[in-house]
């Protein structure tokens, strides 16, 4: 896996985070965690948008941060568990996958394939 696709999904990762600090940050210290989150996340997805096309980067991102926001949701806040969130949610990785393997990497100029 490429480096850039690396980032996309730390990306995510923190996409998770300030996207439940906006929802349970009621105090300094978790609206600052919230916040470096923002930076670190759009930080790295920015980055692999250089090199990797954007719509698929962006597409990536949210929808692995869509599902980890919802799997979050359930297993630490007490969010009703739903057969068919869960279904749809399979169809949303499903094509964030898809997107991914037809999606081609930058090839390094001068560099043969």
């Amino acid at each position: 896996m490429n480096a850039n696709w690396v980032k996309v999904i730390i990306a995510a990762f923190f996409e998770i985070f300030w996207v439940i600090g906006l929802k349970h940050a009621d105090y300094f210290w978790a609206w600052t965690g919230t916040v470096i989150a923002i930076i670190i996340s759009f930080y790295l997805m920015i980055m692999a948008g250089r090199e990797l096309p954007v719509g698929t980067v962006y597409a990536v991102f949210v929808g692995l941060g869509t599902a980890g926001t919802v799997f979050s949701d359930i297993l630490f806040f007490g969010e009703p568990f739903q057969l068919a969130k869960m279904l749809l949610i399979l169809v949303l990785l499903a094509g964030v996958i898809g997107l991914k393997l037809v999606t081609k990497d930058a090839v390094e100029e001068g560099v043969e394939e």
